[in-house]
């Protein structure tokens, strides 16, 4: 009798060893989940701002296109210097290139019009738009953009 006492402690106490080993194994779960969601959501924020951008180069691409020709040359904005995220050169006085970097300002994190960059090549009619914003102390995001503008006469 004595000993099926000490089976059943030592069976007892068995048991609660199981316990908190499966209770480690659920929280180390809920721990990786709860890590997949915050790069779920981080993703998806870049996601949207790259879709943003997207929209954002073709928009002022478009913009370009119903234009008038002759003022091909001024929608060029910082358009020297090859490096994203670090263009030089003179900003644009255009208008309407005024108007879409305050709109690439609203729409995307810390994308500051220093930051923008539309190259006109008016001899091939080639633009290339480089956009380029920040989220938070992530590494600078950029997007470039390259395409053949055939302006109506």
């Amino acid at each position: 009798m004595a000993r099926q006492s000490a089976l059943r402690r030592r069976a007892a106490g068995f048991t609660m060893i199981e316990v908190l080993v499966a209770l480690l194994v659920f929280s180390l779960g809920v721990l990786a989940l709860v890590a997949i969601q915050a790069t779920a959501a981080r993703m998806a924020s870049d996601a949207r701002d790259r879709a943003v951008a997207t929209f954002l180069a073709d928009q002022i691409l478009a913009r370009m296109l119903i234009s008038d020709s002759a003022t091909a040359a001024s929608f060029a904005h910082q358009a020297t210097g090859t490096t994203p995220c670090n263009p030089s050169g003179a900003a644009s006085t255009n208008a309407t290139v005024l108007g879409w970097l305050a709109e690439v300002a609203d729409q995307l994190p810390n994308a500051g019009s220093a930051l923008q960059q539309i190259v006109v090549n008016a001899g091939s009619s080639e633009v290339t738009v480089r956009l380029c914003w920040q989220n938070g102390n992530d590494p600078p995001r950029s997007l470039t953009v390259s395409n053949q503008v055939q302006w109506q006469p």
